[in-house]
């Protein structure tokens, strides 16, 4: 792929220890789709003859067991991702949104609840018992606003159907709405994404998510690109692209809070902020991440396999601890997706070593390039303008750095 950046928790004193360090953010995992993108390498399974019932009987499962192996406090984030969470029947969204409610029970007053929403699979039916389930903030994949350039990656929805699930979702009381655009996208062009942002921007929503096009492995796409048969745009008008949704962002009032972020004030998503600053959260769902207690792990991904580990137990496909100088790199890593930076304070605060006595080589030559630059006040560092437009390279420096796994 080109240079731009792309783009991802005994007795009552246990208990009460429990509470601190439980994760305050779930991620849930709803792998059904009514069609497979060309450009997807998600775990995800088109949704026809799926045993889903039976899957959120064993997502249900884990929930219990993973409420009972670390009791959870308060949370602050929900997100539930796929997949198209979307498919599910409101009869089924009605048993999946109880089954949350019912392990996770204590939520903040001011809880983020996201759904990822896929535009044509979201009735008014459907968005009210979402509502009423505790969802107040959705997430529609979009991706452009040219029905032609829609049906090229494989979208099944077109521009009509964006509007409607927007309207609709407003008749059912949730405002709080975040649209996926993409570039660099087969045939698209400069003049496509502008129009696009235009079209997004007219919306006047809190969020937008724009990333670029990654072909991976595994996808119709991949298929197509190996045999020279997937027009990409060149580089340079991939740069353009990208330097063009950042100034339009920009002159529209909405902050680049990450790479791939834009929001307005007191919009910025919550949930994903717990990636980037590295802190724990609980994974559910098949294939699904987590980190809890210093220890990732990865569930068994596909539904049949999952239904059955979960019933039995954690659907554990891996998990394993993470080193003091993973956790550091980790940090680092994603910490430099969010604009603002990181903090030396809060690396010495959270492993009791300077940052800079850990990454000096790295620092020093990002720093040198005009990749990285100090924050305000010297109190850490950030990306430059020029360092977000080659984002991989400035994280590649510090992945493996310390665990010796860069090569």
């Amino acid at each position: 792929m080109h240079n731009i950046a792309n783009l991802k928790a005994g007795g009552a004193a246990n208990l009460r220890s429990a509470e601190v360090d439980a994760p305050k953010a779930i991620y849930i995992h709803i792998p059904f789709c009514t069609n497979k993108c060309f450009y997807c390498d998600f775990n995800s399974y088109v949704l026809k003859d799926q045993p889903v019932m039976e899957y959120l009987k064993a997502l249900d499962h884990e929930m219990e067991l993973t409420a009972e192996q670390t009791p959870p406090g308060v949370i602050n984030t929900i997100f539930v991702g796929g997949g198209t969470p979307t498919v599910l029947t409101p009869k089924e969204m009605e048993f999946f949104l109880a089954s949350v409610r019912r392990h996770f029970p204590r939520w903040a007053e001011d809880i983020e609840f996201t759904m990822e929403a896929n535009p044509g699979t979201t009735d008014l039916e459907k968005l009210a018992v979402m509502k009423d389930g505790g969802v107040n903030r959705v997430s529609f994949g979009v991706q452009a606003f040219q029905n032609e350039l829609l049906g090229r990656i494989g979208r099944i929805h077109n521009t009509d159907d964006v509007y409607r699930s927007l309207e609709n979702a407003q008749k059912a009381g949730i405002s709080n709405m975040s649209i996926d655009l993409m570039f660099g996208l087969p045939n698209q062009t400069v003049e496509m994404l502008d129009q696009s942002i235009t079209k997004a921007l007219a919306l006047g929503l809190p969020h937008y998510s724009i990333y670029s096009l990654k072909v991976e492995e595994n996808t119709l796409f991949h298929t197509m690109y190996q045999k020279n048969e997937l027009p990409l745009p060149d580089e340079e008008d991939e740069l353009q692209m990208y330097l063009l949704l950042m100034s339009r962002m920009k002159e529209a009032g909405y902050k680049q809070y990450e790479i791939s972020n834009f929001a307005k004030p007191g919009y910025e998503s919550r949930h994903n902020m717990t990636y980037w600053r590295n802190e724990d959260y609980y994974g559910l769902g098949a294939g699904a991440h987590g980190y809890v207690g210093g220890q990732r792990h990865i569930n068994i991904k596909g539904v049949n396999p999952y239904n059955e580990a979960a019933l039995a137990g954690l659907p554990r496909l891996d998990q394993f601890e993470v080193t003091t100088e993973e956790a550091m790199e980790d940090f680092v890593m994603v910490g430099l997706r969010v604009l603002d930076g990181i903090q030396s304070q809060q690396f010495l605060e959270q492993f009791g070593v300077s940052i800079e006595d850990k990454f000096k080589a790295p620092l020093d030559k990002m720093l040198h390039a005009g990749l990285l630059e100090r924050t305000s006040a010297a109190e850490g560092y950030k990306l430059s303008e020029k360092g977000i437009l080659f984002g991989n390279e400035v994280f590649a420096e510090f992945i493996g750095f310390l665990t010796g796994n860069n090569d």
